[in-house]
């Protein structure tokens, strides 16, 4: 199964190229597809209120646009795993220039928009250890991009990880 993506069967096994946090990433997104638990009955509601799934909406199409303006702005240095291409290119332009880590924003605030719209502690556990899974995936793969480009670091220090003065989602030095 190799690819450009450097994918193959025997990274899945032994975690090569940061494969486990990529399935550990994937299994987390998908479990948004879940149902609100406990539902908005248990909070003594009829429904969950209208502007607060207004919000939420709102806040997942954002997410969704960042997203497509990160994947424009990275490029051929795509790739789901955190070591870096071979063809790597260090990006520091458009949602770069904001933020080392945009697509890592972009899914979390996707997550937040679930949890504001549906009202679920369960969905809420899920940005949660979402947050966690992509703060250790992205500082794995900075490990490789300061090995692979010696002005890292100095992007490292004057740009947010994944949410600006977050603690645990910004780690400038």
């Amino acid at each position: 199964m190799p690819s450009g993506w450097g994918l193959s069967w025997g990274g899945w096994l032994d975690n090569r190229r940061g494969e486990w946090w990529l399935l550990a990433q994937l299994l987390l997104i998908t479990a948004h597809l879940l149902p609100a638990a406990p539902p908005v009955t248990a909070w003594g509601l009829t429904a969950w209120p209208a502007p607060l799934q207004l919000t939420g909406v709102l806040i997942l199409l954002t997410a969704l646009l960042l997203a497509a303006r990160s994947l424009l702005s990275l490029g051929a240095s795509l790739s789901p795993l955190p070591a870096p291409r071979d063809d790597n290119q260090l990006i520091r332009n458009g949602a770069y220039s904001h933020c080392r880590h945009p697509l890592y924003q972009a899914v979390l605030m996707a997550s937040l928009g679930v949890v504001i719209a549906t009202g679920s502690l369960l969905h809420l556990s899920l940005l949660l250890a979402l947050a966690a899974v992509l703060r250790g995936k992205a500082r794995r793969e900075e490990q490789g991009l300061a090995e692979r480009h010696p002005d890292y670091p100095s992007y490292m220090a004057s740009t947010p990880a994944i949410v600006p003065r977050l603690p645990g989602l910004d780690w400038r030095h």
